[in-house]
Protein backbone atom coordinates (compact mmCIF):
# COMPACT_ATOMS: atom_id res chain seq x y z
CA UNK A 1 0.00 0.00 0.00
CA UNK A 2 1.20 3.60 -0.81
CA UNK A 3 2.19 5.70 1.58
CA UNK A 4 0.82 9.16 2.23
CA UNK A 5 3.87 11.17 1.70
CA UNK A 6 5.83 9.32 -0.18
CA UNK A 7 6.85 9.99 -3.50
CA UNK A 8 6.36 7.44 -6.56
CA UNK A 9 8.79 7.28 -9.58
CA UNK A 10 10.59 10.27 -8.41
CA UNK A 11 7.74 12.60 -9.50
CA UNK A 12 4.07 11.84 -8.13
CA UNK A 13 4.16 12.81 -4.28
CA UNK A 14 0.62 10.92 -2.55
CA UNK A 15 -1.22 13.71 -0.74
CA UNK A 16 -3.95 11.27 0.51
CA UNK A 17 -6.22 8.76 -0.31
CA UNK A 18 -9.43 9.39 -1.82
CA UNK A 19 -11.16 6.25 -2.61
CA UNK A 20 -11.30 2.41 -2.04
CA UNK A 21 -12.83 -0.82 -4.06
CA UNK A 22 -12.29 -4.14 -3.79
CA UNK A 23 -8.70 -4.67 -6.15
CA UNK A 24 -7.35 -1.45 -5.82
CA UNK A 25 -7.02 1.89 -3.93
CA UNK A 26 -6.80 5.68 -5.48
CA UNK A 27 -5.00 8.13 -4.77
CA UNK A 28 -4.60 11.82 -4.82
CA UNK A 29 -1.25 12.78 -6.08
CA UNK A 30 0.85 16.13 -6.96
CA UNK A 31 3.35 16.13 -10.14
CA UNK A 32 5.88 18.44 -8.30
CA UNK A 33 8.07 19.13 -11.18
CA UNK A 34 4.68 20.06 -13.51
CA UNK A 35 2.39 21.65 -10.40
CA UNK A 36 -0.29 19.37 -11.72
CA UNK A 37 -2.33 16.69 -9.52
CA UNK A 38 -3.44 13.11 -10.67
CA UNK A 39 -5.22 10.29 -9.50
CA UNK A 40 -2.96 7.49 -9.16
CA UNK A 41 -5.01 3.65 -9.05
CA UNK A 42 -2.59 1.40 -7.07
CA UNK A 43 -4.09 -2.34 -8.05
CA UNK A 44 -2.02 -4.87 -5.98
CA UNK A 45 -0.76 -7.63 -8.03
CA UNK A 46 -1.41 -10.48 -5.06
CA UNK A 47 -5.25 -9.39 -5.29
CA UNK A 48 -4.98 -9.61 -9.42
CA UNK A 49 -3.85 -13.04 -9.10
CA UNK A 50 -7.11 -14.01 -7.51
CA UNK A 51 -8.74 -12.86 -10.00
CA UNK A 52 -8.51 -13.19 -13.92
CA UNK A 53 -11.82 -10.73 -14.27
CA UNK A 54 -9.54 -8.32 -12.29
CA UNK A 55 -6.31 -8.58 -14.46
CA UNK A 56 -8.64 -8.30 -17.77
CA UNK A 57 -10.77 -5.14 -16.41
CA UNK A 58 -7.60 -3.04 -15.85
CA UNK A 59 -5.45 -4.51 -19.49
CA UNK A 60 -9.20 -3.15 -21.07
CA UNK A 61 -9.40 0.03 -19.11
CA UNK A 62 -5.77 1.34 -19.79
CA UNK A 63 -5.65 0.15 -23.31
CA UNK A 64 -8.87 1.71 -24.32
CA UNK A 65 -8.42 5.47 -22.33
CA UNK A 66 -4.86 5.61 -23.50
CA UNK A 67 -6.15 5.50 -27.16
CA UNK A 68 -8.75 7.83 -26.67
CA UNK A 69 -8.64 11.96 -26.46
CA UNK A 70 -12.68 13.39 -25.43
CA UNK A 71 -13.65 16.27 -22.87
CA UNK A 72 -15.98 13.82 -20.91
CA UNK A 73 -13.36 11.30 -20.70
CA UNK A 74 -10.50 11.16 -18.18
CA UNK A 75 -6.89 10.26 -19.89
CA UNK A 76 -4.52 8.00 -18.39
CA UNK A 77 -0.42 9.28 -18.53
CA UNK A 78 1.07 6.56 -17.06
CA UNK A 79 1.60 3.10 -16.20
CA UNK A 80 3.84 2.25 -13.68
CA UNK A 81 5.33 -1.14 -12.40
CA UNK A 82 6.02 -0.50 -8.81
CA UNK A 83 6.49 -2.89 -5.91
CA UNK A 84 3.98 -5.43 -5.08
CA UNK A 85 1.54 -3.31 -7.25
CA UNK A 86 0.58 -1.90 -10.49
CA UNK A 87 0.19 1.84 -10.29
CA UNK A 88 -2.51 3.46 -12.84
CA UNK A 89 -1.90 7.45 -13.82
CA UNK A 90 -4.87 9.47 -14.70
CA UNK A 91 -6.09 12.53 -14.99
CA UNK A 92 -7.92 13.64 -11.34
CA UNK A 93 -11.82 14.32 -11.58
CA UNK A 94 -12.85 17.39 -9.05
CA UNK A 95 -16.09 17.15 -8.26
CA UNK A 96 -18.58 13.73 -6.55
CA UNK A 97 -20.22 11.64 -8.91
CA UNK A 98 -23.78 11.58 -9.40
CA UNK A 99 -24.93 8.81 -7.11
CA UNK A 100 -23.22 10.74 -4.73
CA UNK A 101 -26.16 13.54 -5.84
CA UNK A 102 -28.70 11.42 -5.69
CA UNK A 103 -27.82 10.64 -1.81
CA UNK A 104 -27.06 13.59 -1.28
CA UNK A 105 -30.13 15.71 -2.71
CA UNK A 106 -32.80 13.14 -3.64
CA UNK A 107 -34.01 13.24 -7.34
CA UNK A 108 -32.67 15.44 -9.69
CA UNK A 109 -34.20 18.43 -11.79
CA UNK A 110 -34.98 17.23 -14.95
CA UNK A 111 -33.44 20.11 -16.91
CA UNK A 112 -29.94 18.64 -15.31
CA UNK A 113 -30.78 15.36 -15.71
CA UNK A 114 -31.51 15.88 -19.62
CA UNK A 115 -27.68 17.90 -19.99
CA UNK A 116 -26.08 16.01 -18.21
CA UNK A 117 -27.86 13.30 -21.00
CA UNK A 118 -26.73 15.53 -23.83
CA UNK A 119 -23.22 15.40 -22.89
CA UNK A 120 -23.24 11.01 -22.19
CA UNK A 121 -25.05 10.87 -25.66
CA UNK A 122 -21.98 13.05 -27.01
CA UNK A 123 -19.49 10.64 -25.30
CA UNK A 124 -20.95 7.59 -26.51
CA UNK A 125 -21.23 8.71 -29.88
CA UNK A 126 -17.71 9.35 -29.39
CA UNK A 127 -16.86 5.95 -28.61
CA UNK A 128 -19.74 4.18 -30.99
CA UNK A 129 -17.92 5.87 -33.76
CA UNK A 130 -14.44 4.39 -33.37
CA UNK A 131 -12.97 1.72 -36.45
CA UNK A 132 -13.98 -0.99 -33.53
CA UNK A 133 -16.98 0.55 -31.73
CA UNK A 134 -16.74 0.58 -28.06
CA UNK A 135 -19.08 -0.38 -25.60
CA UNK A 136 -19.13 0.89 -22.68
CA UNK A 137 -22.19 -1.68 -21.11
CA UNK A 138 -22.35 -0.07 -17.27
CA UNK A 139 -23.09 3.28 -17.32
CA UNK A 140 -24.88 3.99 -14.10
CA UNK A 141 -24.61 7.32 -11.49
CA UNK A 142 -21.64 5.96 -9.65
CA UNK A 143 -19.56 5.98 -13.09
CA UNK A 144 -20.46 9.28 -14.04
CA UNK A 145 -18.36 12.40 -12.30
CA UNK A 146 -20.09 15.79 -11.65
CA UNK A 147 -17.22 18.42 -11.89
CA UNK A 148 -17.85 21.85 -10.30
CA UNK A 149 -18.59 23.49 -13.80
CA UNK A 150 -21.22 21.13 -14.32
CA UNK A 151 -19.98 18.87 -16.74
CA UNK A 152 -19.95 15.09 -16.30
CA UNK A 153 -16.81 13.07 -16.86
CA UNK A 154 -17.44 9.00 -17.96
CA UNK A 155 -15.03 6.72 -15.28
CA UNK A 156 -14.25 3.27 -14.90
CA UNK A 157 -13.96 1.65 -18.53
CA UNK A 158 -13.24 -2.29 -16.57
CA UNK A 159 -16.09 -3.66 -18.56
CA UNK A 160 -16.24 -1.57 -22.11
CA UNK A 161 -15.48 -4.00 -24.82
CA UNK A 162 -14.75 -3.42 -29.08
CA UNK A 163 -17.82 -4.39 -30.75
CA UNK A 164 -16.67 -7.67 -32.97
CA UNK A 165 -18.74 -8.43 -36.35
CA UNK A 166 -19.51 -11.48 -36.99
CA UNK A 167 -19.83 -11.84 -33.19
CA UNK A 168 -23.29 -13.87 -31.79
CA UNK A 169 -23.38 -12.81 -28.21
CA UNK A 170 -20.67 -11.47 -25.40
CA UNK A 171 -18.53 -13.86 -24.01
CA UNK A 172 -18.78 -12.78 -20.87
CA UNK A 173 -21.62 -11.54 -19.18
CA UNK A 174 -21.03 -7.95 -17.49
CA UNK A 175 -23.39 -5.04 -16.66
CA UNK A 176 -25.05 -3.61 -13.46
CA UNK A 177 -28.55 -5.43 -12.62
CA UNK A 178 -30.91 -2.81 -13.51
CA UNK A 179 -28.84 -0.61 -15.46
CA UNK A 180 -28.09 -3.46 -18.07
CA UNK A 181 -30.31 -4.31 -20.95
CA UNK A 182 -31.23 -7.60 -21.45
CA UNK A 183 -28.13 -8.93 -23.63
CA UNK A 184 -25.64 -8.02 -21.31
CA UNK A 185 -26.62 -11.75 -19.72
CA UNK A 186 -26.35 -13.97 -22.75
CA UNK A 187 -28.42 -16.13 -25.29
CA UNK A 188 -29.99 -12.23 -26.55
CA UNK A 189 -27.20 -11.43 -29.61
CA UNK A 190 -24.13 -9.45 -28.69
CA UNK A 191 -24.03 -6.18 -27.06
CA UNK A 192 -23.79 -2.80 -29.13
CA UNK A 193 -24.24 0.59 -29.29
CA UNK A 194 -28.12 0.21 -28.34
CA UNK A 195 -26.81 -1.21 -25.10
CA UNK A 196 -25.30 1.71 -23.72
CA UNK A 197 -28.50 3.81 -24.69
CA UNK A 198 -30.65 1.08 -22.77
CA UNK A 199 -28.16 1.59 -19.91
CA UNK A 200 -28.38 5.41 -20.14
CA UNK A 201 -31.98 5.64 -20.19
CA UNK A 202 -31.97 3.21 -17.03
CA UNK A 203 -29.40 6.31 -15.29
CA UNK A 204 -31.89 8.87 -16.69
CA UNK A 205 -34.50 7.16 -14.90
CA UNK A 206 -32.99 6.77 -11.71
CA UNK A 207 -31.33 10.45 -11.64
CA UNK A 208 -35.04 11.92 -12.27
CA UNK A 209 -36.75 10.06 -10.15
CA UNK A 210 -34.28 8.80 -7.18
CA UNK A 211 -35.85 5.39 -7.90
CA UNK A 212 -32.18 2.64 -8.27
CA UNK A 213 -33.74 0.37 -11.21
CA UNK A 214 -31.16 -2.15 -9.42
CA UNK A 215 -32.74 -2.65 -6.28
CA UNK A 216 -35.19 -5.33 -6.38
CA UNK A 217 -37.49 -6.05 -8.08
CA UNK A 218 -35.60 -4.74 -10.47
CA UNK A 219 -38.47 -2.47 -12.70
CA UNK A 220 -38.89 0.38 -14.37
CA UNK A 221 -42.08 2.08 -14.55
CA UNK A 222 -42.85 5.22 -16.26
CA UNK A 223 -41.13 8.38 -13.97
CA UNK A 224 -44.76 10.37 -14.65
CA UNK A 225 -46.09 7.21 -12.14
CA UNK A 226 -43.41 9.02 -9.67
CA UNK A 227 -43.89 12.93 -10.28
CA UNK A 228 -46.89 13.54 -12.88
CA UNK A 229 -44.84 17.16 -12.75
CA UNK A 230 -42.03 15.55 -15.14
CA UNK A 231 -42.19 16.01 -18.63
CA UNK A 232 -44.33 13.81 -20.81
CA UNK A 233 -41.70 14.08 -23.16
CA UNK A 234 -38.56 13.01 -21.01
CA UNK A 235 -41.56 10.21 -19.98
CA UNK A 236 -41.22 8.97 -23.67
CA UNK A 237 -37.70 9.26 -24.52
CA UNK A 238 -36.35 7.02 -21.25
CA UNK A 239 -39.33 4.44 -22.44
CA UNK A 240 -38.32 4.19 -25.80
CA UNK A 241 -34.50 3.70 -24.49
CA UNK A 242 -35.62 1.00 -22.38
CA UNK A 243 -37.54 -0.86 -24.26
CA UNK A 244 -36.27 -4.86 -23.90
CA UNK A 245 -36.21 -5.26 -27.83
CA UNK A 246 -32.92 -3.52 -29.32
CA UNK A 247 -34.72 -2.64 -32.60
CA UNK A 248 -37.87 -0.62 -30.29
CA UNK A 249 -35.07 1.79 -28.87
CA UNK A 250 -33.10 4.43 -30.53
CA UNK A 251 -30.91 3.00 -32.91
CA UNK A 252 -27.67 5.50 -32.41
CA UNK A 253 -26.93 8.23 -29.70
CA UNK A 254 -27.60 11.19 -32.95
CA UNK A 255 -31.25 10.02 -32.66
CA UNK A 256 -31.15 9.71 -28.80
CA UNK A 257 -29.63 13.41 -28.51
CA UNK A 258 -32.28 15.31 -31.39
CA UNK A 259 -34.87 14.20 -29.23
CA UNK A 260 -33.61 15.44 -26.09
CA UNK A 261 -32.65 18.59 -27.55
CA UNK A 262 -36.21 18.75 -28.38
CA UNK A 263 -37.94 16.53 -25.59
CA UNK A 264 -40.69 19.22 -25.10
CA UNK A 265 -41.94 18.40 -28.23
CA UNK A 266 -43.26 14.61 -27.62
CA UNK A 267 -45.46 16.47 -24.66
CA UNK A 268 -48.86 15.65 -25.44
CA UNK A 269 -49.56 19.01 -24.67
CA UNK A 270 -47.23 20.32 -27.41
CA UNK A 271 -48.38 17.54 -30.41
CA UNK A 272 -52.62 18.75 -29.31
CA UNK A 273 -51.68 22.58 -29.95
CA UNK A 274 -49.65 20.97 -33.65
CA UNK A 275 -52.63 18.96 -34.26
CA UNK A 276 -55.23 21.84 -34.12
CA UNK A 277 -52.40 24.33 -36.17
CA UNK A 278 -52.46 20.83 -38.80
CA UNK A 279 -56.41 20.96 -38.52
CA UNK A 280 -56.85 24.44 -39.13
CA UNK A 281 -54.58 24.26 -41.65
CA UNK A 282 -56.49 21.56 -43.11
CA UNK A 283 -60.07 23.60 -43.26
CA UNK A 284 -57.72 26.71 -44.83
CA UNK A 285 -56.44 24.17 -47.63
CA UNK A 286 -59.93 23.27 -48.34
CA UNK A 287 -60.93 26.24 -48.62
CA UNK A 288 -57.86 27.27 -50.76
CA UNK A 289 -58.76 24.78 -53.55
CA UNK A 290 -62.48 25.58 -53.45
CA UNK A 291 -61.41 29.44 -54.13
CA UNK A 292 -58.49 28.02 -56.66
CA UNK A 293 -59.37 29.81 -59.08
CA UNK A 294 -59.96 32.96 -57.64
CA UNK A 295 -56.86 32.71 -55.78
CA UNK A 296 -54.60 32.75 -58.72
CA UNK A 297 -56.56 36.12 -59.69
CA UNK A 298 -55.22 37.70 -56.37
CA UNK A 299 -51.98 36.07 -55.95
CA UNK A 300 -49.49 38.80 -56.95
CA UNK A 301 -51.42 40.70 -55.02
CA UNK A 302 -51.39 38.84 -51.78
CA UNK A 303 -47.23 38.86 -52.16
CA UNK A 304 -47.33 42.30 -52.62
CA UNK A 305 -49.50 42.60 -49.37
CA UNK A 306 -46.93 40.11 -47.59
CA UNK A 307 -44.27 42.53 -48.64
CA UNK A 308 -45.56 45.41 -47.32
CA UNK A 309 -46.85 44.05 -44.05
CA UNK A 310 -43.38 42.69 -43.65
CA UNK A 311 -42.10 46.14 -44.56
CA UNK A 312 -44.14 47.64 -41.82
CA UNK A 313 -43.72 45.71 -38.97
CA UNK A 314 -39.80 45.99 -39.37
CA UNK A 315 -40.57 49.58 -39.29
CA UNK A 316 -42.41 49.01 -36.43
CA UNK A 317 -39.72 47.44 -34.41
CA UNK A 318 -36.86 49.80 -35.34
CA UNK A 319 -39.36 52.54 -33.99
CA UNK A 320 -40.00 50.53 -30.44
CA UNK A 321 -39.70 52.04 -27.27
CA UNK A 322 -38.63 49.00 -25.23
CA UNK A 323 -36.77 45.76 -26.09
CA UNK A 324 -39.44 43.78 -25.32
CA UNK A 325 -41.43 45.25 -27.79
CA UNK A 326 -38.57 45.13 -30.84
CA UNK A 327 -38.05 41.62 -30.24
CA UNK A 328 -42.19 40.88 -30.48
CA UNK A 329 -42.44 42.64 -33.41
CA UNK A 330 -39.23 41.26 -35.38
CA UNK A 331 -40.98 37.80 -34.41
CA UNK A 332 -43.90 38.77 -35.92
CA UNK A 333 -41.90 39.91 -39.17
CA UNK A 334 -40.29 36.12 -39.36
CA UNK A 335 -44.03 34.64 -39.00
CA UNK A 336 -45.24 36.89 -41.73
CA UNK A 337 -42.40 36.00 -44.04
CA UNK A 338 -39.60 32.98 -42.49
CA UNK A 339 -38.11 33.30 -45.74
CA UNK A 340 -36.22 36.68 -44.92
CA UNK A 341 -33.04 36.87 -43.19
CA UNK A 342 -33.48 40.41 -41.92
CA UNK A 343 -35.66 40.16 -39.02
CA UNK A 344 -34.01 37.10 -37.66
CA UNK A 345 -30.58 38.79 -37.49
CA UNK A 346 -31.98 42.00 -36.26
CA UNK A 347 -33.52 39.70 -33.61
CA UNK A 348 -29.46 39.11 -32.99
CA UNK A 349 -27.80 41.85 -33.27
CA UNK A 350 -30.76 44.65 -31.78
CA UNK A 351 -32.43 42.60 -29.51
CA UNK A 352 -30.52 39.43 -27.92
CA UNK A 353 -26.94 41.79 -27.94
CA UNK A 354 -28.22 44.92 -27.19
CA UNK A 355 -26.81 44.01 -23.79
CA UNK A 356 -23.61 42.27 -25.14
CA UNK A 357 -25.10 39.23 -23.12
CA UNK A 358 -26.70 36.33 -25.42
CA UNK A 359 -28.08 34.50 -22.63
CA UNK A 360 -29.94 30.44 -22.55
CA UNK A 361 -33.11 31.83 -22.03
CA UNK A 362 -32.30 33.91 -25.66
CA UNK A 363 -30.86 31.22 -27.53
CA UNK A 364 -33.90 28.68 -25.98
CA UNK A 365 -36.12 31.08 -27.13
CA UNK A 366 -34.59 31.71 -30.93
CA UNK A 367 -34.41 27.38 -31.51
CA UNK A 368 -37.78 27.48 -30.31
CA UNK A 369 -38.81 30.12 -33.50
CA UNK A 370 -36.45 27.95 -35.90
CA UNK A 371 -38.28 24.77 -34.96
CA UNK A 372 -41.86 26.32 -34.85
CA UNK A 373 -43.40 24.53 -38.21
CA UNK A 374 -45.93 26.18 -41.05
CA UNK A 375 -47.59 23.94 -43.56
CA UNK A 376 -45.29 20.95 -42.19
CA UNK A 377 -42.27 22.92 -42.49
CA UNK A 378 -39.87 24.38 -40.20
CA UNK A 379 -39.14 28.50 -40.00
CA UNK A 380 -35.17 27.58 -40.66
CA UNK A 381 -36.35 25.44 -43.55
CA UNK A 382 -37.60 28.01 -44.84
CA UNK A 383 -34.81 30.69 -43.95
CA UNK A 384 -32.40 27.80 -45.32
CA UNK A 385 -33.72 28.58 -49.04
CA UNK A 386 -31.98 31.57 -48.88
CA UNK A 387 -28.81 30.33 -49.19
CA UNK A 388 -27.04 33.58 -49.11
CA UNK A 389 -29.65 35.25 -46.07
CA UNK A 390 -28.93 31.75 -44.09
CA UNK A 391 -25.52 32.15 -44.25
CA UNK A 392 -25.50 35.13 -43.11
CA UNK A 393 -27.86 34.75 -40.36
CA UNK A 394 -25.98 31.66 -39.09
CA UNK A 395 -22.45 33.79 -39.16
CA UNK A 396 -24.02 36.15 -37.04
CA UNK A 397 -25.30 33.64 -34.87
CA UNK A 398 -21.91 32.03 -34.57
CA UNK A 399 -20.11 35.20 -33.21
CA UNK A 400 -23.21 35.75 -31.06
CA UNK A 401 -22.50 32.41 -29.63
CA UNK A 402 -18.45 32.53 -29.83
CA UNK A 403 -18.24 36.12 -27.68
CA UNK A 404 -20.84 36.98 -25.82
CA UNK A 405 -23.55 33.48 -24.71
CA UNK A 406 -23.62 33.89 -21.17
CA UNK A 407 -20.78 36.52 -21.16
CA UNK A 408 -17.87 34.08 -21.84
CA UNK A 409 -19.23 32.52 -25.06
CA UNK A 410 -20.07 29.03 -25.83
CA UNK A 411 -17.62 27.83 -28.50
CA UNK A 412 -18.52 24.20 -29.32
CA UNK A 413 -21.92 25.69 -30.55
CA UNK A 414 -20.51 29.01 -31.91
CA UNK A 415 -18.46 26.15 -34.34
CA UNK A 416 -21.83 24.42 -35.19
CA UNK A 417 -22.56 27.59 -36.77
CA UNK A 418 -19.93 28.56 -38.32
CA UNK A 419 -19.29 25.45 -40.24
CA UNK A 420 -22.77 26.04 -41.53
CA UNK A 421 -21.59 29.75 -42.44
CA UNK A 422 -18.86 28.60 -43.82
CA UNK A 423 -20.85 26.71 -46.07
CA UNK A 424 -22.84 28.99 -47.87
CA UNK A 425 -22.42 31.59 -49.33
CA UNK A 426 -20.90 34.64 -47.69
CA UNK A 427 -18.06 37.63 -48.06
CA UNK A 428 -14.51 36.28 -49.16
CA UNK A 429 -13.74 37.63 -45.59
CA UNK A 430 -16.40 36.35 -43.62
CA UNK A 431 -16.05 33.51 -44.89
CA UNK A 432 -12.60 33.09 -43.94
CA UNK A 433 -13.60 34.22 -40.23
CA UNK A 434 -16.43 32.31 -40.13
CA UNK A 435 -13.29 28.78 -40.64
CA UNK A 436 -10.83 30.54 -38.63
CA UNK A 437 -13.04 31.21 -35.43
CA UNK A 438 -14.56 28.07 -36.01
CA UNK A 439 -11.45 26.52 -35.80
CA UNK A 440 -10.67 28.97 -32.59
CA UNK A 441 -13.77 27.27 -31.19
CA UNK A 442 -11.84 24.10 -30.88
CA UNK A 443 -8.64 25.38 -29.17
CA UNK A 444 -10.69 26.64 -26.54
CA UNK A 445 -11.35 23.10 -25.61
CA UNK A 446 -8.18 21.83 -24.94
CA UNK A 447 -5.81 24.94 -25.04
CA UNK A 448 -3.40 24.49 -22.15
CA UNK A 449 -4.34 20.58 -21.84
CA UNK A 450 -1.96 18.20 -22.56
CA UNK A 451 -1.91 15.05 -24.42
CA UNK A 452 -0.93 11.26 -23.50
CA UNK A 453 2.58 12.18 -24.11
CA UNK A 454 2.85 15.31 -22.12
CA UNK A 455 2.70 17.52 -25.26
CA UNK A 456 0.65 20.69 -25.24
CA UNK A 457 -2.86 19.34 -27.74
CA UNK A 458 -3.17 23.28 -29.34
CA UNK A 459 0.10 25.03 -30.18
CA UNK A 460 -0.01 28.60 -28.41
CA UNK A 461 1.81 30.00 -31.78
CA UNK A 462 -0.86 28.55 -34.22
CA UNK A 463 -3.64 29.93 -31.78
CA UNK A 464 -1.83 33.24 -32.12
CA UNK A 465 -1.80 33.27 -35.65
CA UNK A 466 -5.11 32.20 -36.26
CA UNK A 467 -6.34 35.10 -33.77
CA UNK A 468 -4.36 37.30 -35.58
CA UNK A 469 -5.58 36.44 -38.54
CA UNK A 470 -9.22 37.14 -37.37
CA UNK A 471 -8.45 40.22 -36.41
CA UNK A 472 -7.11 41.62 -39.78
CA UNK A 473 -8.61 44.08 -42.34
CA UNK A 474 -11.10 46.90 -42.21
CA UNK A 475 -14.16 44.66 -40.16
CA UNK A 476 -16.27 47.36 -39.88
CA UNK A 477 -16.44 48.12 -43.44
CA UNK A 478 -16.90 44.25 -44.01
CA UNK A 479 -19.42 43.88 -40.55
CA UNK A 480 -19.71 46.39 -38.93
CA UNK A 481 -18.38 48.30 -35.97
CA UNK A 482 -20.16 46.21 -33.39
CA UNK A 483 -18.63 42.67 -34.61
CA UNK A 484 -14.77 44.71 -35.51
CA UNK A 485 -15.26 46.05 -32.00
CA UNK A 486 -16.12 42.70 -29.98
CA UNK A 487 -13.22 40.51 -31.62
CA UNK A 488 -10.72 43.43 -31.26
CA UNK A 489 -12.00 43.00 -27.04
CA UNK A 490 -11.12 39.39 -27.49
CA UNK A 491 -8.20 39.64 -28.88
CA UNK A 492 -6.82 42.23 -26.65
CA UNK A 493 -8.27 39.65 -23.90
CA UNK A 494 -6.12 36.89 -24.55
CA UNK A 495 -3.34 39.13 -24.94
CA UNK A 496 -3.93 39.87 -21.01
CA UNK A 497 -4.83 36.01 -20.71
CA UNK A 498 -2.01 34.28 -22.40
CA UNK A 499 0.69 36.69 -22.60
CA UNK A 500 2.91 34.43 -20.79
CA UNK A 501 2.08 31.15 -22.77
CA UNK A 502 2.41 33.57 -26.34
CA UNK A 503 6.10 33.95 -24.83
CA UNK A 504 6.73 30.79 -24.45
CA UNK A 505 5.68 29.41 -28.21
CA UNK A 506 7.94 32.10 -29.29
CA UNK A 507 6.25 35.40 -30.34
CA UNK A 508 7.60 38.26 -29.69
CA UNK A 509 6.69 41.60 -27.98
CA UNK A 510 7.44 43.30 -31.41
CA UNK A 511 5.12 41.07 -32.99
CA UNK A 512 2.10 41.48 -29.93
CA UNK A 513 2.77 45.29 -30.00
CA UNK A 514 2.36 45.63 -33.40
CA UNK A 515 -1.19 43.94 -33.09
CA UNK A 516 -2.29 46.18 -30.55
CA UNK A 517 -1.55 49.05 -32.48
CA UNK A 518 -3.15 47.98 -35.42
CA UNK A 519 -6.28 47.64 -33.59
CA UNK A 520 -6.05 50.95 -32.29
CA UNK A 521 -5.61 52.13 -35.43
CA UNK A 522 -8.37 50.64 -37.21
CA UNK A 523 -10.92 52.02 -34.15
CA UNK A 524 -9.56 55.52 -34.88
CA UNK A 525 -9.63 55.33 -39.01
CA UNK A 526 -12.82 52.98 -39.07
CA UNK A 527 -15.11 53.51 -36.21
CA UNK A 528 -14.29 56.86 -34.57
CA UNK A 529 -16.33 59.69 -35.37
CA UNK A 530 -18.10 58.00 -37.60
CA UNK A 531 -22.15 57.46 -37.34
CA UNK A 532 -21.80 53.88 -35.68
CA UNK A 533 -19.97 55.70 -32.60
CA UNK A 534 -23.36 57.22 -31.69
CA UNK A 535 -24.66 53.91 -30.45
CA UNK A 536 -24.00 53.20 -26.74
CA UNK A 537 -23.53 49.65 -27.57
CA UNK A 538 -20.42 50.82 -29.82
CA UNK A 539 -19.45 53.66 -27.28
CA UNK A 540 -19.71 50.81 -24.07
CA UNK A 541 -17.53 48.34 -26.45
CA UNK A 542 -14.85 50.81 -27.36
CA UNK A 543 -14.00 51.50 -24.03
CA UNK A 544 -13.89 48.04 -23.08
CA UNK A 545 -10.93 47.84 -25.90
CA UNK A 546 -9.32 50.99 -24.89
CA UNK A 547 -9.43 49.39 -21.26
CA UNK A 548 -8.17 45.66 -22.39
CA UNK A 549 -5.24 47.77 -24.30
CA UNK A 550 -3.78 49.30 -20.82
CA UNK A 551 -4.23 45.94 -19.21
CA UNK A 552 -2.06 44.19 -22.20
CA UNK A 553 0.19 46.84 -22.41
CA UNK A 554 1.24 46.55 -18.85
CA UNK A 555 1.26 42.91 -18.79
CA UNK A 556 3.41 42.47 -21.34
CA UNK A 557 5.79 44.55 -19.91
CA UNK A 558 5.88 42.10 -16.66
CA UNK A 559 5.99 39.10 -18.87
CA UNK A 560 9.10 40.17 -21.07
Amino acid sequence: MLQIGSVVDNKYKILNKIGQGGMSTVYLAMNERANKQWAIKEIRKDKMEQSQVAIDSLRTETELLMKLSHPNLPSIADIIDYDDSFLVVMDYIEGNTLSRALIDYGPQPQEYVIEWAKQMCDVLGYLHSQEYPIIYRDLKPSNIMLKPDGNIVLIDFGTARRYKHGNIEDTTCLGTRGYAAPEQFGGQGQTDARTDIYCLGATMYHLVTGKNPSDPPYEMYPIRYWNDNLSQGLEKIILKCTQLDPAQRYQNCAQLLYDLEHYFELDNAYIKKEKIKLASFSITAALAIICAAASITFFNFAGKVQASSYEKIMDEADKSFTQQEMGNNYQDAIAVNPRKADAYIDLINKVYLEDDNFTEEEALELRQLLITTRNGKRYEDYLAEDIEGYSLFAYRLGLAYFYCYEVDGNKPQSAYWFQKAADGLLDASQKERAIRLGSIAEYYISIGSEDKSGDDKVSYRQYWDDLKSVSQGNITAIDNATTALVIYREMTSQICINANEFKAAGITYQEISAEIEAIQSHIEKDIRGTQSEQSQRVKELENDVEDNIVKANQILQMAY
